[in-house]
């Protein structure tokens, strides 16, 4: 079992979703975020005065997942999030973790068998 994730755009929340669902997989969570990295934000002028936005909006997924649906889901996630054909600054990162253990808090099963339908 893993742990992939994955901070994209907020645009492209839709799109990924629509990928992950056409590879069956449709359990996540999805939670608005903030952060910087390689973009480090943009000017903005507000009533006037000019300030630095360092933490851009960004939507993180977290989907825990069996073994074998791992890449399939990567590969998703990396094709629908990126812009244009070759990707631009910003696009988002995705991280695959080890996971131990998975509960089912209405049944009580654990493992794959708790993360699947």
């Amino acid at each position: 079992m893993k742990m992939i994730v994955a901070i994209i755009r907020p645009e492209k929340l839709e799109a990924v979703q629509h990928a992950l669902n056409e590879r069956d997989v449709y359990l996540m969570t999805v939670t608005d975020v903030r952060g910087c990295g390689r973009q480090r934000g943009f000017t903005e002028v507000y009533r006037g005065t000019e300030f630095q936005v360092r933490l851009l909006p960004k939507i993180k997924l977290e989907i825990a997942i069996n073994d074998a649906f791992v890449e399939a889901t990567v590969e998703a996630i990396v094709h629908a999030a990126r812009v244009g054909e070759t990707g631009t600054v910003g696009d988002g990162k995705i991280f695959v973790l080890p996971m131990d253990d998975c509960v089912r808090i209405r049944t009580g099963e654990r493992g794959g068998q708790a993360i699947g339908p």
